[in-house]
């Protein structure tokens, strides 16, 4: 069966991974629920295929939103250390939580998520400027960056660190337990909690999941969920559609970016609703 779908499986994974890649998301959050409902898959086997992909998506996005200028390293880099343990954590209590209790509060936080952000929708972001100084100021994680929409070059403020780490290992800690991409939690924290542009928050979560993912994919193949038969043209499509994807968050207008995200996050908000509820939906058992 998966030799006669290779190239359904290639694009599926291609179109998933456009789509996230676009809105700094892994695609895991869309591969998953496409390898268990078209494709029949176990859904261990379609999240372990899922990191693999999302690993290889990160190196393919990274190059070009690093070339315009759009990825904030250094912050990526303090970051990723809380999404890491998190991760590591997640990895650790697979199995100690009812797995409807983390699907209401993953569906509560997409609906905050959703709503911060929609609120946000109108704000300047060079008043920004003007916040207080604190621990963003001591690592210089502020910056700018170029929008080739407007053509202008946006100085931005890095603000509330502290509590952007404590968000960030919870992404890192629910991404590892229902086994999705961490980007649908870090830009929603990104642009919230740290107040950075919405294509900063893409550019740079796009940078981190490759490394968030590594962080859980050994336990995955360790337990042997990782088919070799499956990963190969999913990584190929994801791969390629991560890189189509990188390409729109260059060109997207930001207002366009953010209705689109806000869109995502509140249909994964009622499908894990509904899965709290113990409806049946590609992904439930994860």
């Amino acid at each position: 069966m998966i030799g006669s779908d290779f190239h359904w499986l290639f694009l599926a994974a291609f179109c998933a991974s456009a789509f996230g890649g676009a809105l700094g998301m892994a695609s895991g959050i869309f591969i998953v629920p496409i390898l268990t409902m078209l494709f029949g898959l176990d859904i261990h086997v379609a999240i372990g295929a899922s990191i693999v992909s999302v690993i290889a998506c990160s190196c393919a996005s990274a190059a070009p939103l690093l070339r315009a200028r759009l990825t904030n390293v250094r912050l990526a880099i303090v970051l990723e250390s809380a999404t890491t343990l998190g991760a590591l954590s997640g990895v650790w209590l697979v199995g100690q939580m009812p797995t409807a209790w983390l699907y209401a509060l993953f569906a509560a936080i997409l609906a905050i998520s959703s709503w911060q952000m929609l609120a946000r929708r109108g704000e300047i972001l060079a008043a920004n400027l003007a916040a207080r100084p604190g621990l963003a100021d001591a690592l210089r994680l502020h910056g700018s960056y170029r929008d080739p929409a407007s053509g202008r070059s946006l100085p931005y403020r890095v603000d509330r660190v502290p509590l952007g780490l404590a968000l960030m290992y919870g992404a890192g800690l629910i991404s590892a337990l229902l086994g999705i991409g961490s980007g649908v939690l870090k830009i929603p924290a990104m642009d919230g909690a740290l107040r950075l542009p919405l294509k900063v928050s893409s550019a740079t979560s796009n940078f981190m999941i490759g490394v968030t993912a590594a962080a859980s994919a050994a336990a995955y193949f360790a337990r042997g969920d990782i088919n070799m038969a499956i990963a190969p043209p999913v990584v190929l499509g994801s791969v390629i559609g991560a890189w189509a994807g990188a390409q729109a968050i260059v060109m997207v207008p930001g207002d366009k970016l953010r209705t689109a995200f806000v869109a995502v996050l509140v249909l994964l908000a009622l499908g894990m609703l509904l899965a709290a509820l113990g409806v049946t939906l590609p992904g439930a058992a994860a």
